[in-house]
């Protein structure tokens, strides 16, 4: 009998565990509307953190307030004013924390004959009304107050979301049938922030938030305290634990706070006699003051008003630390984008077009949105998009970003940093097998580590370069075997407008564009054969194919346009009659080159797959790319695809390889590859491939490393992170069936878009909308400013946008939701139309 009573429990256990992880996964994920919180920073506010429950969080908040508002005031002092908030309440009614500040501030001010108005309220709360229980949250807003007349200082204190279970916030809204959203909290506390600052600078105003429980404690959705408050990146101070075992506790939460990002003052505790102080001051190197509160009278009787006088000069202490790193952050923060002017060389920027006011100071980032500070007007705090992806490298919603930073350092602190060659670790050995198993299935063999993706193009070059001499063995005897040294070229067949880097081989790799003129890289000479590409594209509601000049004969009729997008990548065009002109086309290319360069021969193909990234946001007819490959293909050429932008579901799929229906000899991945957590890339390449490198001398190895090649830290975090977005449980965007994106960009106001008179044409197609405005040839190219106010306006909405040249995109993460990008979309439509007007 015990047997079966113990099994069922270990059930009912693990049944429960099931669903709270289920219910933490889904509440902790991206939101399904864009939330941009705004806070004002002309005012401190602290989070009030705590190593566990029932260590004093509110007689530290008490202490604070007590030090900061019962001070006498002076005759040319501003009236001060202090804010308490307790945004998760349980035990409600009998246990109050907002009431307890409230009665013991009104004591502590008789008792200290310092006038001060005092008041709480309690928002919304669970009880039932006459009796009667109701599903979920009502307005209660109850109010106490005391006010004194001519008092200079007034206390306000706010619960508000209050339960009436004493029991954790997950679990009274569960059983009380009173869900709150995370989004819902923090709106609340951005709302009663937001309400009292707007007072004005005439008031000294300090706000407290206090949490509830440990800074690991689940809020009412069942995501942890520590993750909730994240968006909001409030500054904190951690009340620590005095007992023994409590040092160990302490440590634990500073390093959750830290390791999300967090800043912590100062962290403060009750002495237990143990002295826990020493070892808390040691580890924390001096870098954040540890203070100690005497000990807290243990007779319910006492209404500790003496012990809060005793208490005075820590809490004093506490509260110029606050308020000397609020000063020191806004200080810091006002002259960033002065100092980053000065010292800073921006990449793809001239600095002469970007004044001090147009820096962007970004203090955070949560998931897909900056923090950004402004400081115009009144200081504040507010939220945008990242809708560049930060150059195309990012994924994580906050969750996600969480779970990165775990990996990281629990990576770093494991193995540092290892060598690679002849040797093997964890994080690079799972790595490689998840890359070969996923974007390289069914082709590739070896995974080469590098730390960039204009690095990984080169080794995919000198790959490439070396299967082709093996393929090709009278080039490479007549190499190496003639007594007069001949001189062998080796050339690329690629794309006009493609990109593959900016190091010195990738950038020969890539025809004449702005990246390349005498100024930029006066070794340019362009290695290739380079081909103007037939691209697609959606305007006034309809797929069009535009071919080049090369392709004039053709008439309209022959290839027409596509009624879906769907229509592009079907692979029944390979029979169609431009499939054959395409073939002919490319044929007679690489004829005329070997014939007319004798000694010059194309070694590789390289191309984007699909989609051109830096060369405008092109979409290149995949029929077209089908075609040069199976032709490189017939011609022993090795074949690479540069994937660092488009691979790892940018486009909808994890490798373009499925769009296109063909693989390649040699692909190079990076950017998303890690969730854009940190730099790293790789080339895959086949079994023949590296067999061309194979031999009894190292010197026909090859010869190209980095010092952080396969570093532990990337490969661990590219490895969660693809293992993140193929998860239907962590990407609810991936569909099952198939593991590809569900549409993302809402098809109504993309058609709309297309059809909208200042655009010329858009591009859409996974996590990427892009959109080239129309202009005349003087304002078009990478190097227009046309964009410029239609990307201010967008600012002003939310959003971060950095241009190509009259080119405009958005890109989100494949976790993003499609509600966030219908509002993207949304605010780009409407934004469109005031672009115009202007």
């Amino acid at each position: 009998m015990l047997l079966v009573t113990a099994t069922l429990l270990r059930h009912r256990h693990r049944h429960r565990l099931r669903h709270l992880r289920h219910h933490i996964r889904l509440k902790s994920t991206s939101p399904s509307t864009p939330q941009h919180y705004h806070l004002p920073l002309n005012h401190p506010t602290y989070l009030i953190w705590s190593a566990n429950t029932s260590l004093g969080k509110t007689l530290v908040s008490t202490g604070i307030s007590a030090s900061f508002l019962l001070q006498p005031p002076s005759p040319a002092s501003h009236s001060t004013k202090l804010l308490y908030l307790k945004p998760l309440q349980t035990g409600f009614p009998s246990d109050s924390d907002s009431r307890f500040v409230f009665s013991k501030l009104d004591s502590l001010s008789l008792r200290l004959r310092v006038p001060l108005s005092v008041s709480n309220s309690v928002l919304r709360s669970s009880l039932p009304r006459s009796g009667i229980r109701e599903n979920g949250m009502r307005d209660l807003n109850f109010l106490e107050e005391k006010v004194v007349t001519g008092a200079a200082a007034e206390l306000s204190c706010k619960t508000l979301y209050a339960w009436e279970a004493a029991i954790s916030p997950h679990l009274a809204a569960e059983r009380e049938n009173a869900p709150v959203e995370d989004s819902d909290v923090l709106k609340m506390v951005e709302q009663c922030l937001r309400e009292e600052m707007e007072c004005g600078n005439k008031t000294n105003l300090l706000c407290l938030v206090e949490t509830a429980g440990g800074v690991a404690s689940p809020g009412p959705s069942g995501s942890l305290q520590c993750d909730l408050y994240r968006p909001l990146r409030l500054p904190g101070v951690l009340v620590g634990d005095g007992r023994l075992g409590g040092i160990s506790g302490t440590i634990a939460a500073y390093e959750s706070l830290k390791l999300r990002g967090y800043d912590v003052a100062a962290v403060v505790f009750e002495d237990h006699g143990l002295v826990n102080e020493v070892p808390l001051t040691s580890y924390l190197r001096n870098k954040v003051p540890v203070l100690v509160l005497p000990p807290v009278p243990k007779d319910p009787s006492d209404d500790l008003i003496e012990w809060f006088v005793e208490s005075d000069g820590v809490f004093k202490a506490l509260k110029e630390v606050m308020v000397s790193a609020y000063l020191e952050r806004v200080k810091r923060l006002n002259g960033m984008a002065k100092q980053a002017g000065e010292v800073f060389w921006w990449p793809f920027t001239q600095h002469k077009l970007v004044p001090e006011e147009t820096v962007t100071v970004i203090d955070s980032r949560c998931g897909e949105n900056f923090s950004v500070y402004k400081a115009s007007g009144n200081n504040s705090i507010t939220q945008q998009f990242d809708a560049c992806a930060s150059w195309w490298t990012q994924g994580p919603d906050p969750a996600f970003q969480a779970e990165l930073a775990r990996e990281m350092g629990y990576t770093a602190a494991r193995f540092g940093h290892v060598m690679f060659p002849e040797n093997v670790y964890e994080p690079a050995l799972k790595c490689a097998e998840i890359l070969l198993d996923g974007v390289g299935k069914g082709w590739a063999s070896r995974v080469y580590f590098s730390d960039n993706g204009s690095t990984a193009i080169e080794i995919a070059l000198k790959m490439a370069f070396r299967k082709f001499c093996v393929d090709h063995e009278a080039i490479l005897n007549f190499s190496e075997g003639s007594e007069e040294k001949k001189h062998i070229v080796v050339k690329v067949l690629a794309l006009r407008g493609s990109y593959h880097g900016d190091t010195l081989g990738a950038m020969e790799a890539q025809a004449p564009s702005p990246y390349t003129g005498f100024l930029q890289q006066p070794w340019y000479t362009g290695r290739g054969l380079f081909l103007d590409p037939p691209t697609v594209f959606l305007s006034n509601g309809a797929w069009n194919l535009s071919l080049p000049e090369s392709f004039s004969e053709i008439a309209p009729e022959e290839y027409g346009t596509f009624s879906t997008r769907d229509e592009i990548f079907d692979k029944s065009r390979d029979t169609s009659i431009l499939a054959t002109i395409y073939s002919a086309y490319v044929s007679k290319q690489l004829q005329e080159y070997s014939g007319v360069a004798q000694s010059a021969h194309v070694g590789a193909l390289i191309i984007e797959p699909v989609i051109h990234g830096a060369g405008g946001m092109h979409m290149v007819d995949p029929l077209f790319q089908r075609v040069l490959v199976n032709e490189c293909r017939n011609r022993k050429i090795p074949v690479i695809f540069d994937e660092v932008f488009t691979g790892f579901w940018r486009l909808g799929v994890e490798t373009t390889a499925e769009l296109l229906g063909c693989k390649p000899d040699i692909a190079c991945f990076a950017k998303l590859m890690t969730g854009g957590m940190i730099p790293l890339a790789v080339t895959l390449a086949t079994d023949a491939v590296f067999d061309s490198f194979s031999g009894d001398s190292k010197l026909k190895a090859l010869l190209h490393g980095h010092s952080y090649s396969a570093h532990a830290m990337g490969c661990a975090t590219a490895a969660k992170a693809i293992e993140w977005f193929k998860d239907i449980e962590t990407n609810h965007n991936i569909i099952p069936q198939g593991g590809i994106l569900r549409e993302l960009w809402d098809e109504e106001l993309v058609q709309k878009i297309s059809c909208h008179s200042v655009v010329q044409r858009v591009v859409v197609l996974g996590t990427l909308f892009a959109l080239e405005l129309k202009v005349d040839a003087s304002n078009s190219g990478y190097a227009s400013l046309y964009a410029k106010s239609l990307l201010e306006m967008l600012r002003e909405d939310g959003i971060f946008m950095r241009p190509l040249g009259n080119v405009v995109y958005l890109m989100c993460g494949p976790c993003t939701s499609p509600e966030i990008c219908r509002e993207l979309l949304s605010k780009l439509y409407k934004r469109l139309g005031e672009f115009n007007r202007a």
